[in-house]
């Protein structure tokens, strides 16, 4: 057994994090602690000086772009609402601009311009808090100009390579349709429509912006890449297919105006190469960094220079600056320097059976140094639940391996990645096929001998976290304690308390999930707190108090259900927090307390 690591080195903050490379290639910038919260710094290469050019003290800056060779603009919310604001500073820190000073407002960036030096596009919902508008911004002088108002049913805006605002996707609830002008004063003609269950999903312009390049997965099983016609909104030549899982994400060079690979997820993500310069750089990378995953992060506007990040299960990884002009590549540093690998557990791939025969792919985790035999296990299926559990470095997974725990994720059927198919099988099923897959996935590590069938625990973050209240109501002795993060406890409330700014989306998740009232029944049967009755395992909730997505009123409900019929619940709230903790005092405060339920309930034999 490994040396049992304080719970603070998994989770206190990377020492930098987020690197990227200036468009001149001078300059490097990168989130580091400041005063416990991810403040952007930027290190001038030839130097080596580095200053802070922000003092956030109540939030972690979420993000930041180079939008210029001398300028950063970053976003940060408050309180975990969500409410992203978005601010300019120059890199030597001076001059820092509030540009959307808004209370309420949601804003996103759409795109920075590399030919542009003084303009980004970003999107808010200021006008209409339903709905975004498109915005250039002046970033030296903040002043903004609307280019693209919303006429009420678009859910996303596409610009072409010289910023120019000319597709757009719109949604009615359960169909959607791309639309498409030829330049920002024509009218906006409608090319395609599409149901919810399919989706051409523009990626980029071509390099004279005559087609984009989509993700589709119009009558076909697995999403793959196209080009697509802006005329007649039909797809044209396949760019890359895979057989076995959906492909979405193209690789493209901005400076040379090309697509250059594709990469994907089996069991481990893969790329595929189009452009030998690309290929080049992904061979000198893996030999020199063998059995790591590398991939590049960014790039200097003239692609003299890239920064490289390299990782693997076992590591959080370390940042490189590789110089393509010398091919001589320089390490920068580590993300979590006082985690060693050697220490660390492997995430094995996994697949199994579902009791109707469907495959489950999933990963398995288990404590270094011990017999794998009757092991507690901690089952952790992911949030979404529209999203996919991935091969990497995972803090949580790490933390409950090192105290002894084996930890099982699966992506359960309704996860992405595996085509329509898996996906639509997920529809309506939120606490019936969908938990029938995570508690299979249990049976299979027991009937392996791996897990202690008395220590079992299950918990998750958001639909995990519902999953991990639907477990103990479904299958009340299957587990033996659970660890509710952020999670729904009752689909009558969720569906009605969304953000106003998925207002469009709310008959697609009526299909999704449920309709309150054509599907009353079920969505009674299926939501944790209106059956609470059959919930005698002890449990532990975790609520932030200003969450947008999973209201408070979610977990208030859950444990006021519980402590009236005398089980026990342990409930942490966080005033200062939304859809999961980013504080590091939290995180400290969350981890501790999950670990000491966790040694109560489950790791004695």
């Amino acid at each position: 057994m490994s040396r049992e690591i304080p719970m603070e080195d998994f989770f206190r903050k990377p020492a930098k994090f987020l690197v990227r490379i200036s468009p001149c290639g001078n300059y490097l910038a990168w989130l580091e602690p400041w005063q416990s919260r991810l403040n952007v710094h930027v290190k001038k290469l030839d130097s080596g000086f580095v200053t802070r050019v922000t003092s956030s003290i109540e939030r972690d800056i979420s993000s930041y772009i180079w939008a210029s060779k001398m300028q950063i603009v970053y976003m940060m919310d408050k309180g975990g609402n969500e409410n992203q604001r978005l601010y300019g500073v120059n890199i030597d820190g001076s001059n820092t601009i509030d540009y959307t000073p808004y209370e309420s407002v949601k804003c996103m960036i759409l795109a920075n311009l590399p030919d542009d030096n003084k303009h980004i596009l970003f999107q808010m919902n200021h006008r209409d808090k339903k709905v975004f508008d498109v915005y250039r911004l002046n970033i030296e002088t903040g002043k903004k100009e609307k280019i693209s108002e919303n006429p009420g049913n678009v859910t996303e805006w596409f610009a072409d390579f010289h910023g120019k605002v000319r597709l757009a996707k719109t949604a009615d609830g359960l169909n959607s349709a791309l639309i498409y002008r030829e330049n920002e004063k024509a009218e906006w003609l409608q090319i395609a429509s599409y149901d919810f269950r399919q989706h051409a999903k523009p990626i980029v312009f071509s390099a004279d912006n005559s087609f984009v390049y989509v993700s589709s997965n119009v009558n076909r099983d697995k999403v793959a890449i196209f080009e697509y016609d802006l005329i007649t909104g039909k797809e044209g030549k396949v760019v890359f297919q895979h057989p076995e899982v959906d492909v979405w994400n193209l690789l493209y060079s901005v400076k040379r105006r090309v697509i250059t690979g594709v990469s994907y997820e089996l069991e481990k993500r893969e790329f595929y190469y189009f452009d030998e310069f690309s290929r080049k750089i992904q061979t000198f990378l893996d030999e020199l960094l063998p059995d790591y995953h590398n991939s590049i992060t960014s790039f200097d506007h003239e692609e003299t220079k890239c920064i490289v990040h390299s990782g693997s299960d076992r590591t959080f990884g370390s940042f490189y600056l590789l110089d393509l002009l010398n091919w001589k590549l320089e390490k920068l540093f580590d993300l979590s320097p006082w985690l060693h690998e050697d220490e660390m557990a492997i995430m094995k791939p996994i697949k199994y059976k579902a009791r109707d025969g469907k495959t489950i792919h999933g990963y398995l985790t288990l404590p270094k140094g011990v017999n794998p035999k009757n092991l507690p296990l901690v089952v952790n299926p992911h949030g979404g639940p529209w999203a996919r559990d991935s091969w990497g470095f995972r803090q949580p997974v790490q933390f409950l391996a090192n105290r002894g725990f084996a930890v099982l994720k699966m992506n359960f059927r309704g996860s992405t990645g595996y085509g329509r198919e898996f996906l639509e099988s997920g529809y309506g099923q939120w606490g019936l096929d969908m938990q029938d897959d995570i508690t299979d996935g249990v049976n299979w590590v027991i009937d392996s001998g791996i897990a202690d069938p008395k220590r079992i625990a299950i918990y998750g973050v958001s639909y995990g976290g519902y999953a991990a209240l639907m477990g103990i109501v479904k299958t009340p002795d299957l587990y033996s304690a659970a660890v509710d993060y952020v999670g729904v406890s009752n689909l009558f409330t969720i569906l009605e308390n969304m953000p106003t700014y998925w207002e469009l989306k709310r008959k697609m998740m009526y299909e999704k999930v449920g309709h309150p009232v054509i599907d009353k029944e079920r969505l009674e049967k299926t939501s944790p707190a209106l059956n609470a009755d059959k919930i005698k395992t002890p449990l532990f909730i975790a609520q932030g108090a200003n969450d947008p997505r999973v209201n408070k009123s979610e977990s208030d409900q859950m444990v006021s259900a519980l402590r009236k019929r005398g089980v026990f619940v342990e409930y942490m709230v966080k005033e200062n927090e939304g859809h999961g903790f980013r504080n590091e005092e939290n995180k400290f405060d969350f981890f501790r307390a999950m670990e000491r339920f966790l040694k109560k309930h489950i790791k004695k034999g």
